[in-house]
């Protein structure tokens, strides 16, 4: 595992080994040493959760970091070529991590550069460490990854999330409900790829039909940012609003995640229940991306 560009590149055992290593991260029976690494973080588009927590995991296994923000202060506005940037910074570091707005860009990257790529989410198309902290916190509040039912809701379409999410449970058997505006349903490639694992889906409208059923409740945005047309946008945007009064009657062992930022689509009013778990989500992935880290530069033994 040189890099980690999407989730279909990983085996059920490759996402096992990941998922082990985080755990055996976080309860102190490894501990990486990166003393003498230095990771260099490419962010193309904005970011909150990735940026921080792969600085905070290459922190704390004593490594150092490189940041890029975007292009404007760097010799890409004199005309320098992506590939000639991503060889020069290659140079300078170890691995590196990126996020981009354009498919294909990471995947791109790992073709040109001679060290690990990580693909901290390229446009539409994949977050492939989301997927794995995702992963890692359904084991942790599930006890384990087979025979769930999970609804994803939002905007699935574009939701580069809930595509690697999905692809990430295939192998585990799952039992999925796809809840979206008709015109934001989850791809027909992700759909066929599910099935061909031998997972299950059925698309609804209405959360609150579901519910009930439901181990977990995956919440993603309506993410502006994807609209050529912002009216687009406003017409689709509280499309669903999932607040306190709808978890009445949920499993004992129902979760509610949401890979954040959220707007509006989770009530403050869920934020004090026993079935909120995203912040603890987000802080799932400082130990996950220090596993994949590790990992990809030989220190995870």
């Amino acid at each position: 595992m040189q890099n980690l560009i999407s989730i279909r590149d990983l085996e059920k055992a490759d996402i096992v080994h990941y998922l082990e290593t985080a755990t055996r991260i976080e309860s102190g029976e490894i501990v990486p040493d990166m003393g003498d690494q230095l990771a260099a973080l490419l962010f193309f588009e904005p970011s909150t959760r990735t940026r921080f927590s792969f600085e905070t995991a290459m922190k704390r296994m004593g490594g150092r970091t490189l940041f890029m923000d975007g292009t404007t202060s760097t010799s890409a506005k004199k005309g320098e070529s992506f590939a000639d940037t991503l060889m020069t910074i290659s140079m300078y570091s170890d691995i590196i991590v990126i996020r981009s707005a354009v498919e294909g860009s990471a995947r791109y990257a790992a073709e040109t550069v001679d060290i690990p790529v990580i693909n901290a989410g390229d446009g539409a198309n994949q977050h492939p460490t989301q997927a794995l902290l995702d992963l890692y916190s359904v084991r942790k509040t599930q006890g384990g990854l087979e025979n769930l039912t999970i609804g994803l809701i939002g905007d699935l379409k574009f939701g580069r999330t809930v595509h690697s999410l999905v692809q990430a449970l295939a192998s585990f058997s799952p039992r999925f409900y796809f809840v979206s505006p008709p015109h934001l349903r989850m791809p027909e490639d992700i759909c066929t790829d599910l099935t061909a694992h031998g997972g299950q889906y059925t698309e609804v409208t209405d959360p609150e039909s579901i519910i009930g059923e439901l181990d977990l409740m995956y919440v993603t945005r309506i993410q502006r940012e994807r609209f050529a047309d912002p009216e687009d946008y406003e017409r689709v945007k509280d499309s669903y609003v999932i607040d306190s009064s709808m978890l009445k009657g949920v499993k004992t062992n129902f979760k509610v995640f949401h890979p954040l930022p959220r707007v509006n689509e989770i009530s403050t009013d869920v934020d004090g229940t026993e079935y909120a778990y995203y912040f603890q989500q987000a802080k799932n992935g400082v130990v996950m991306r220090e596993a994949i880290i590790s990992i990809l530069l030989g220190d995870a033994s």
